[in-house]
């Protein structure tokens, strides 16, 4: 066992603690980036200018009506930067546009000294276009050759060959929507700059050190003189990642023109607009089985909407690529991936960050080839499950496969599935209008980021005279519980009750070129970081206390707040802090910790991008009425891989929040553009929680049971933990694999159905109507049978 994974007997890790901000969360006591704008004097308040027009070239901008315009004091725009304009890291984001390439594309700013007089200022602005054609779908893009980024290929084996000696091909295409993220808190920031020139910006942001580097490259100024704080957010789900940037540096950009605090807040309409979803992709492929259901060849293309401009868009399509297996051996896969270039909001990431997208391809190809197999899905995709020794289709082993069949006979088990699908037959047999389904679906999720130079993280922690700990560390909170597990970490490795420790806020010039909090790497980064400076000072303080019990360094013990050696002597951390203070030792440290054992050749698409493998199981079980489509889930038993957890009930809040956005995703949330070519071609038509509908309480299952998996160590990772906060949201493949099945029992035996993504009412409704009338119960071409 590492000594980075290894666990002490009491520790404050694997403890059930509630999340350390819950009761200010609950009590409205919790603050926000926008709540310190009633805490700070003479704020300024920024409009967008949104374009009306999906693409279109920009003619003339007259800002002078805005200035007569009672309140306002400024109006941003392209000839006010002093230094690039762009808020992206790929340059191809001009933070002032010359060119409208979406619908509400921010054209310039206003700044005012209240929000009413901004908006009434941005409304004053004219602006004269010259419309241009413009790109919708991912199908229009593709039909006309337009993509952006680098396209990429993986292959292994030989996949022609193994197609020649298939007993079964299908062939198929399938496309799937984008999500919005909807976090309760909109994008936000909040800029004011000193006496001296340094810029202070407090932002919603996921990523504050590339908030940073974007702010100051926007001001022309080094990275040093500007700094971001995020003291907490309101959510974030991928979407605050790199989509705070530009807003943040129009913020400190107004602050340092005018010399006053500038404001910036989205409503909600504007930031639904104006910000980044979840990729939608369209994918085409053919797939071949032996005659033992099992899957042999692969061969498919994926095309992801990529929006305007490239954000994560390339590692967003890698990690889709290098997830089509899911959790599947395949012996002879070829992927080719692009980005499609589209006049839409650039699309961003988004919990699983592609994981999902290249996933629900090869289980949309289990659920529809099943029944035409001969198999029901469940058992097609347990027999297709990776085994120990097993390798992914880009050359990584997948190390403790057989937790997949754990998590998948736990399932099975405590959810009395067996059972429960044969009361599930005899009533669909004497129910005609309304059918039900139980469905098993697994997830095998790699935890790192894409690119290997992200994996590294750093942490500050300080020891007082008084023997009260402050740490600091470069995740941010956006209510997944990072600072708990980070707080229950630091108290472990110090020897310490809870109490003693505190986190101060998340800021760039205390722990500087840190990577984002995503990739669900928060805890695995930043623990170990934490870890690794506690260590420093624990070690530090064992030589102080050695000579005090006289007894060697190695012997000493930090429990409870109590430091003591073999032969019982003991002294209290408070005692051991003011002697080491005395004897002049270094009570603070600063921590590093870096990903070992990483490689990956991104053009080859080969290596080992992965740490490890975070796995897991879900049975969902629904009810149909076949008269209009709806569905109850009735039900939902998982278990899920974390390792052993760092704090058990923020996992399985983490677990549960994941599986219900998925089945957002998947069921409910349906973006929907304008694709007519009338006057509002390319305009968002979901722009508020009337139009997108959003998971709620009454989508529930009534019996919702999750469990984590037991004896699930991981070595090498902090304390044995596993990452949670992207891979339980597949699980919810569960839900539409039972839909697709309970639509098919509305047809004859061996109907395949092929399901719209999202599965909304109205999709099964029409699934469910060709199965009854046998229509579509053949939607793929096949070859072989």
């Amino acid at each position: 066992m590492s000594s980075l994974s290894e666990r002490p007997q009491q520790a404050v890790v694997g403890l059930p603690l509630p999340h350390e901000s819950a009761a200010l969360h609950v009590t409205g006591q919790a603050l926000y980036t926008d709540d310190f704008v009633v805490r700070t004097k003479d704020v300024l308040h920024a409009w967008p200018v949104q374009s009306p027009h999906t693409h279109a070239r920009i003619t003339d901008l007259r800002v002078k009506p805005a200035y007569d315009v009672p309140g306002v004091v400024r109006v941003l725009t392209g000839d006010d930067v002093p230094g690039v304009n762009d808020a992206g890291v790929k340059h191809d984001e001009p933070l002032f546009p010359t060119e409208a390439m979406f619908h509400g594309h921010a054209i310039c700013w206003v700044l005012a000294e209240s929000l009413e007089a901004a908006r009434l200022g941005a409304a004053a602005v004219e602006v004269d276009y010259e419309p241009l054609d413009s790109l919708v779908t991912v199908r229009e893009a593709i039909a006309a050759g337009s993509f952006q980024g680098t396209g990429r290929h993986l292959a292994r084996g030989d996949v022609e060959a193994a197609f020649a000696s298939a007993a079964y091909v299908f062939d198929g295409e399938f496309e799937f929507a984008g999500q919005e993220h909807f976090y309760l808190e909109t994008h936000s920031a909040l800029s004011l700059v000193d006496e001296n020139g340094q810029i202070f910006v407090q932002s919603s942001t996921q990523h504050p050190s590339e908030t940073q580097e974007i702010v100051a490259h926007v001001l022309g100024v080094p990275s040093h003189e500007v700094t971001v704080q995020c003291l907490r957010m309101g959510g974030g789900f991928g979407g605050k990642e790199m989509q705070p940037h530009g807003f943040a540096a129009i913020a400190a950009l107004g602050a340092t023109l005018t010399g006053r605090p500038v404001r910036l807040r989205l409503n909600r309409t504007q930031d639904i607009t104006m910000s980044g979803k979840r990729h939608g992709f369209h994918s085409a492929w053919r797939a071949g089985f032996d005659d033992d259901g099992h899957l042999i060849a692969l061969d498919a293309t994926l095309t992801a909407d990529g929006g305007w401009s490239l954000d994560l868009s390339e590692p967003v399509l890698a990690r889709a690529m290098c997830h089509i297996d899911n959790s599947y051996r395949i012996p002879n896969v070829r992927v080719d991936g692009r980005i499609a270039k589209t006049n839409k909001t650039s699309q961003t990431a988004f919990r699983g960050f592609g994981g999902p997208q290249g996933m629900i391809v090869v289980e949309d190809i289990l659920g529809r080839c099943a029944p035409m197999l001969g198999y029901d899905g469940t058992e097609l995709r347990r027999r297709n499950l990776y085994r120990v020794g097993d390798t992914t289709p880009y050359g990584q082993p997948v190390r403790h496969a057989d937790r997949l069949e754990s998590c998948w006979t736990q399932v099975s088990g405590n959810g009395d599935v067996v059972r429960r699908r044969a009361e599930i037959e005899a009533f669909n047999a004497t129910h005609p209008h309304t059918k039900r389904a139980l469905a098993m679906t697994p997830v095998k999720f790699g935890i790192s980021f894409n690119l290997t130079a992200f994996n590294q993280a750093g942490a500050l922690v300080h020891v007082y005279k008084d023997g009260s700990v402050l740490i600091n560390h470069g995740g941010t909170e956006m209510g997944q519980g990072l600072h708990t597990k980070m707080l229950q970490v630091a108290a472990t490795t110090l020897g310490l009750p809870l109490a003693r420790v505190r986190l101060a806020p998340t800021r760039t010039d205390k722990v500087p070129n840190t990577s984002a909090t995503a990739a669900s790497s928060g805890a695995d980064l930043n623990g170990a970081a934490i870890k690794n400076a506690c260590e420093q000072i624990r070690d530090r303080l064992a030589q102080v206390a050695g000579g005090k019990l006289g007894i060697g360094p190695h012997d000493v013990r930090f429990v409870e707040g109590q430091v003591s050696g073999l032969s019982g002597d003991s002294l209290s951390w408070d005692e051991l802090v003011h002697t080491a203070y005395h004897q002049r030792v270094q009570l603070w440290a600063a921590g590093f910790y870096r990903t070992e054992g990483l490689h990956w050749d991104a053009n080859a698409m080969r290596g080992e991008p992965f740490k490890y493998f975070a796995y897991g199981v879900a049975a969902a079980e629904v009810e149909v009425d076949g008269f209009s489509g709806a569905y109850t889930l009735r039900r939902v038993d998982i278990v899920h891989d974390v390792g052993d957890s760092l704090s058990p009930l923020i996992d399985i809040g983490q677990i549960e929040g994941g599986f219900v956005q998925g089945t957002g995703w998947l069921t409910l949330e349906d973006l929907r553009w304008d694709e007519s070519d009338g006057p509002h071609r390319g305009r968002l038509a979901t722009q508020a929680a009337s139009t997108y509908k959003l998971p709620s309480f009454s989508e529930m299952p009534a019996e919702f049971n999750v469990n984590l998996l037991e004896k699930a160590h991981e070595d090498g990772a902090v304390y044995g933990s596993k990452a949670v906060g992207e891979p339980p949201l597949m699980l919810a493949f569960a839900v539409r694999e039972a839909l697709r099945q309970a639509a098919a029992a509305f047809g004859p035996a061996g109907t395949s159905v092929d399901l719209a993504s999202p599965a909304t009412p109205e999709a099964v409704y029409w699934a469910l109507d060709r199965a009854r009338s046998s229509v579509g119960s053949e939607p793929l071409e096949t070859s072989g049978v």
